[in-house]
């Protein structure tokens, strides 16, 4: 399987300016933007991270999956949630050529951690050997930045700030995520089908 992210988060996006507040950096100066790069750096960083951690896409973008076989004959599962709509499904065979299923053989069926695209029928249209299944769709909470529950937003804030003020230091920006955001960020998680969540 593999998800590629179709389409980026733009800066205007972000929240620099609460990035900014959280940080209680001086403003009014005639320089006050000279940091903006800065923050918007450790502010992807850190939503990158934190979508990472939970599986859930804080601010839409389109993505792309693709897959070789089917999850279950009836139903394929999506990586990210949560997913507004699914934009196509493609069955390709392996010399190339491509089907667009038509939208009526499958539906969305939404959830917290693991969306589903559902037949609607029987099963899900066959991916012949060789062959791969691509199902584009657009994932995110809102719109904008506050449409996205504020527990993550200030994960995403703490984050951040953890990566700007350990800017200088080696290893800042590892794979362990601070206590503090890591908690916030642990009922996210997607749960395993044996109850535990995800790590």
């Amino acid at each position: 399987m593999m998800l590629i992210e179709q389409t980026q988060v733009p800066d205007t996006a972000l929240p620099v300016a609460e990035f900014r507040d959280h940080l209680q950096l001086g403003a009014g100066f005639a320089d006050d933007g000279l940091q903006n790069p800065v923050l918007l750096a450790h502010l992807r960083a850190a939503l990158v991270a934190v979508e990472a951690s939970t599986g859930k896409a804080l601010l839409p973008r389109t993505y792309q999956y693709v897959v070789t076989a089917w999850w279950d004959p009836s139903r394929q599962s999506l990586p990210v949630a949560p997913v507004s709509v699914v934009q196509s499904l493609t069955i390709t065979n392996l010399g190339g050529g491509e089907a667009v299923v038509d939208v009526g053989a499958y539906r969305v069926e939404q959830d917290t951690h693991a969306p589903h695209v559902v037949a609607t029928g029987w099963s899900l249209p066959t991916i012949p050997v060789g062959g791969t299944a691509e199902i584009v769709f657009d994932a995110g909470y809102g719109a904008a930045w506050a449409d996205a529950p504020a527990d993550l937003r200030q994960a995403v804030l703490m984050l951040a700030a953890h990566y700007y003020e350990n800017r200088g230091s080696a290893g800042a920006r590892t794979h362990q995520i601070p206590s503090g955001p890591a908690a916030i960020c642990a009922r996210y998680k997607p749960i395993r089908i044996s109850g535990r969540r995800w790590s």
